[in-house]
């Protein structure tokens, strides 16, 4: 079952979902938007048009750290996007990272396939962003470009992943 913004004030406030920084108008009516940090990754120049063996290279590898309050992609470029919103979910809880639509529509995609928040997380989301559209795009610090959306799980998870995940603890 997904839940309501009633539902949502209702986790916030027994404690069982925090989110942080948050204001009341990010609350829509069955999702909360996320906003972008200014902190970014970007390919490293030495990886553009080259083969990837993603078997042997992380991408850790091949993204490098910028801060800045805003990044323009052209069209096929990717880049990292982190939340400035840190969201911790009980271990019964489960969100969703969606994109807008008003960017969507645009040709930026939010999520690539990495869309599960885990239950248990403690962290802020990371956002993998493609622009799809013919024309070069740009981004800036502050923008409510995600939301994501929550649900109850049948049963607690025994692997909260704030505990158990490996990159989720640098998030």
């Amino acid at each position: 079952m997904l839940f309501s913004d009633v539902d949502i004030r209702a986790l916030l406030a027994s404690g069982r979902l925090n989110i942080s920084p948050l204001s009341e108008n990010q609350l829509g009516g069955a999702s909360v938007d996320l906003t972008l940090s200014d902190e970014w990754y970007t390919v490293k120049k030495h990886y553009v048009k080259k083969t990837v063996d993603l078997s042997k290279t992380d991408f850790t590898q091949v993204m490098e750290k910028k801060q800045a309050k805003s990044i323009t992609l052209k069209p096929g470029e990717l880049c990292l996007g982190k939340t400035v919103e840190r969201l911790t979910l009980a271990p019964s809880i489960i969100g969703s990272l969606e994109g807008r639509s008003r960017y969507a529509r645009m040709g930026v995609c939010i999520h690539i396939t990495s869309a599960l928040v885990q239950p248990g997380s403690d962290n802020h989301q990371v956002l993998e962003i493609a622009n799809f559209a013919p024309f070069s795009i740009t981004l800036h610090a502050g923008m409510r470009i995600s939301q994501v959306v929550f649900e109850e799980l049948k049963t607690p998870t025994s692997k909260p992943y704030a505990k158990f995940g490996t990159i989720a603890k640098n998030q």
